[in-house]
C-alpha cells in the first residue's frame, strides 16, 4: 500500500513534488498539501488596469526540462515573446546598451571586454552540460540524500566547491576580467538575486544561464503550472498553515503528526511521509518539531529581502540621459554596483496573456514598469524614476537566502520519511532547480520506502546510466 503524505507549501516545490510522488507511489497515495496563502507561492501576479502582471518568478529558461514537460502535460502554452532591447546603467550612463542587430551586441561586447565574454559562456556551458546529467539520473530513477552528494554526482568535487566560493572568485581564475565582472556579472545578479558578485558560483552559474538567451514564460501566468499539477494529482489542498510536526511511531515505524491552523482554528493528522517545501529558517518561520531525537537542528542562513513595485506610468527617460522619451530604446534596465544606485533592475513588462494584437507601449505613452529594489522605494525615488505615474503595487519578499551567509547546505533527509525541500535555494533559486529538488525528493522517499538502496548515492552514475541503457 502507498503511504499517506503530508506537503507542506502550495508554490512550485510544492506542486511539483506532490506530482512526483503520485507518479512514482501510483494514483492511490494520499496526498494532503498544506497551504496558508495561496497555490503558487511566489509566483505571483498583480493586476493593473484588468490585466495580469507577474510579479516575481518571470522567466524559464529553454533547458528547463521539468518545466517544459509540466507545461505539455498540462496542456499550457509558451507566452508569445515580445522582442526587447535592454541595457546596463551605472546611475550615471550605460555602459553597455543591447542593439537589434545580433552581431553588433556580439561585437560591442568584443570590443568592450575582449575574450572574457567567450570565457564567460565557455564556463556556464561547462557548468550546464555537467548538470543536464540529472536529467538522465533522474530518469533512471537514481536519487541523492544530500545536495553534497546531488552536485558531486554531477560535477565532481569541483560542484561542490562552486557552493563556497564567490562567482567572482571563479570567473577571474578562468581569465574574465574585473571590469567585466563589474559591469556585466554584478548587473545579471542584481537583476536576478539582488546581491553582487559575491554570491557563490553555482548559484552565479545558474542565473548567467538566464541571462544567455533563450527564455519562455507560461501563457496566462507561471503559476498555472502549480494549480495545473495540484488538479492533475487530485491533491487534497488544506488552507492552513502548518506550525509543527511531532514524532509518534506505530508498529516500529515513524509516524509524523503535522499540527496546523486554519480558518477553523487548530487541527493535527498523522502520516507516513511529510515533505516540507517552505523555507524552515527561524527569520521565515516558527515551524516546531518535537519529539525528535536527536533534535532537528536550526537551519542557519539569512533571507535577501527584495522589493517589487509594479508601477503604470510614465519613464522619466532623461534621468537615463534621454531628454526625449521617444528616442529611449530600452525594455529592460539592468543596474552595476553602484552605492547611490537605490534599485537593481527595472522592465517594461507585458500582461500574462498576450494577444496576437499587443504590442509594446513607446517609451512616451504611459506603461507597467516593474522595479526590484531592495528597500521600498520612497516618493523622491519614484519621481526620480517616473515623470508622473497612475498606479504603484508594492510587494515585499524575503525571497533568495543571503548567499554569503552560509557556509554548509541544508539536509534534505530530516528524519526517515521526513524531507526538506528549499534547502535546493542554497544551491541556487530558480525554478527549474526547485523542480529538479521536487523530483529528487519524490524518488528518494520511494527508493527509502521501498529500501531500494542501489538507487540512492550511487557513485559513478555516468557510467551505470550507460551500461543501462
Amino acid at each position: 500500500p502507498s503511504p499517506p503524505a503530508a506537503v507542506v507549501g502550495a508554490g512550485l516545490g510544492g506542486s511539483a513534488v506532490a506530482y512526483f510522488l503520485q507518479q512514482h507511489f501510483g494514483p492511490q497515495v494520499q496526498l494532503d498539501v498544506f497551504e496558508a496563502a495561496g497555490v503558487g507561492g511566489r509566483l505571483a501576479t498583480v493586476t493593473v488596469n484588468k490585466q495580469q502582471y507577474e510579479s516575481r518568478g518571470a522567466s524559464i529558461h529553454a533547458l528547463s526540462l521539468h518545466m517544459q514537460d509540466f507545461v505539455k502535460i498540462l496542456g499550457l502554452k509558451h507566452r508569445r515573446e515580445v522582442a526587447g532591447k535592454s541595457a546596463i546603467f551605472s546611475g550615471e550612463h550605460f555602459v553597455l546598451e543591447e542593439t537589434d542587430w545580433y552581431l553588433l551586441n556580439l561585437f560591442r561586447l568584443w570590443w568592450h571586454y575582449g575574450i572574457s565574454f567567450l570565457r564567460l559562456q565557455m564556463w556556464v556551458e561547462e557548468v550546464m552540460e555537467k548538470f543536464m546529467r540529472i536529467y538522465k539520473y533522474q530518469a533512471h530513477g537514481y536519487a541523492f540524500s544530500s545536495l553534497e552528494e546531488l552536485l558531486r554526482s554531477l560535477g565532481g568535487d569541483a560542484f561542490v566547491n562552486m557552493t563556497q566560493r564567490s562567482v567572482a572568485e571563479s570567473l577571474l581564475e578562468v581569465g574574465v576580467t574585473q571590469r567585466f565582472v563589474d559591469d556585466v556579472i554584478a548587473a545579471v545578479l542584481r537583476s536576478s538575486y539582488g546581491q553582487s558578485v559575491l554570491v557563490p558560483a553555482f548559484a552565479g552559474a545558474m542565473s548567467l544561464v538566464g541571462a544567455q538567451g533563450s527564455t519562455w514564460a507560461v501563457e496566462g501566468g507561471n503559476k498555472l503550472v502549480c494549480l495545473g499539477l495540484l488538479k492533475l494529482t487530485k491533491a487534497n489542498v488544506i488552507p492552513a498553515r502548518v506550525t509543527g510536526v511531532s514524532l509518534h511511531s506505530s508498529e516500529g515505524r515513524a509516524l509524523y503528526q503535522v499540527h496546523y491552523e486554519g480558518s477553523e482554528g487548530q487541527g493535527s493528522a498523522f502520516y507516513d511521509m511529510v515533505v516540507v517545501t517552505t523555507p524552515l529558517h527561524p527569520s521565515r518561520s516558527n515551524f516546531t518539531f518535537e519529539n525528535f531525537e536527536p533534535p532537528i537542528a536550526d537551519f542557519p542562513g539569512a533571507f535577501q529581502p527584495s522589493v517589487t513595485s509594479v508601477v503604470h506610468g510614465y519613464l522619466n527617460s532623461s534621468y537615463f540621459g534621454f531628454p526625449d522619451p521617444k528616442l529611449f530604446p530600452f525594455a529592460s534596465i539592468l543596474t552595476t554596483d553602484t552605492p547611490d544606485l537605490f534599485f537593481n533592475a527595472m522592465d517594461n513588462i507585458c500582461p500574462v496573456n498576450i494577444s496576437a494584437a499587443f504590442r509594446r507601449k513607446q517609451p512616451q505613452e504611459a506603461a507597467v514598469w516593474r522595479v526590484l529594489s531592495q528597500q521600498p522605494l520612497d516618493k523622491q525615488q519614484l519621481k526620480t524614476l517616473f515623470r508622473s505615474y497612475y498606479s504603484v503595487q508594492v510587494t515585499e519578499w524575503q525571497t533568495y537566502p543571503r548567499y554569503d551567509a552560509a557556509k554548509s547546505l541544508p539536509p534534505i533527509v530530516l528524519h526517515e520519511n521526513l524531507f526538506y525541500l528549499s534547502g535546493v535555494e542554497w544551491v541556487a533559486s530558480s525554478m527549474e532547480m526547485i523542480a529538479v529538488a521536487a523530483k529528487n525528493v519524490a524518488l528518494l522517499a520511494y527508493n527509502r520506502w521501498h529500501q531500494d538502496l542501489e538507487k540512492i548515492d550511487q557513485k559513478d552514475l555516468m557510467h551505470k546510466v550507460k551500461t543501462e541503457l
